[in-house]
């Protein structure tokens, strides 16, 4: 049995919060990274992606998630990602990915819609 891939998208304030679920690999990450161009050339430039549907990511997701920090930081944007530390066999497969390659540093993670979309006072984007 064939699992959808889907990305929908809804605005919270100023964020556009783009909802992934499915398998993030060779074949579904070209789809993220041409929604993610899409939104960035209707001008908006701050960004969460909320991956705690994703249950499965490969290298090609991997390289996708760090192309869209890299447009995102080339358009002075915020990028915030949605990967939850609890759940599904003790978290997010994506976290898991992410933390064993070293580049979860490279990411504001956050665990839910809410504390990604909040801008804190005086926080300083890295």
């Amino acid at each position: 049995m064939a699992v959808a891939f889907e990305v929908t998208g809804t605005e919270r304030g100023e964020w556009t919060v783009l909802q992934v679920a499915g398998e993030l690999d060779l074949v579904t990450s070209p789809v993220l990274r041409q929604r993610v161009h899409d939104v960035v050339a209707e001008g908006n430039h701050s960004l969460v992606l909320d991956l705690s549907e994703v249950f499965f990511c490969d290298s090609s997701g991997v390289g996708v998630l760090i192309a869209v920090r890299r447009l995102i930081r080339s358009c002075q944007g915020r990028l915030r990602l949605i990967l939850p530390d609890r759940g599904a066999e003790d978290g997010s497969h994506v976290n898991r990915v992410l933390g064993a390659l070293g580049v979860r540093r490279l990411f504001d993670v956050r665990p839910d819609v809410e504390s990604a979309t909040a801008d804190e006072a005086g926080s300083l984007s890295a």
